[in-house]
């Protein structure tokens, strides 16, 4: 499965974003989707997940209550609705692709070029 990632920019602390990520291939209804972000100087870190169907999700305390992750499959895309957004939530954020459930990024096979996400305070 090969990834776009967009829908990053500059918004103000308390602001929203809505990132996408188009996939091509017949294989991302089966696959559990990811979405990762990495800060400048700071490892790739987990933000949120979703089961193939999307009735299951999963997100890092730091992000749960503001980031809702969804998916369609019909349109093969990915979500990462972000509100009430933060400047420690700056990095540049990237979907992938995994054929079981994880939080950890060597996990995951497919990636797409993420985007960049900087929240101004």
């Amino acid at each position: 499965v090969q990834l776009q990632a967009s829908g990053g920019g500059l918004v103000q602390a308390g602001g929203s974003l809505r990132l996408s990520c188009a996939a091509s291939g017949r294989t991302f209804s089966s696959s559990v989707m990811g979405w990762f972000r990495q800060a400048p100087g700071r490892e790739r870190e987990f933000v949120a997940r979703i089961s193939r169907g999307g009735g299951y999700t999963r997100y890092t305390d730091s992000v749960k209550g503001r980031f809702t992750v969804s998916r369609d499959n019909a349109g093969n895309t990915l979500y990462l609705q972000m509100n009430s957004l933060k400047p420690e939530d700056t990095a540049v954020y990237y979907c992938a692709a995994n054929t079981h459930y994880s939080d950890l990024t060597d996990d995951y096979h497919y990636w797409g070029q993420g985007t960049q996400v900087t929240v101004s305070s």
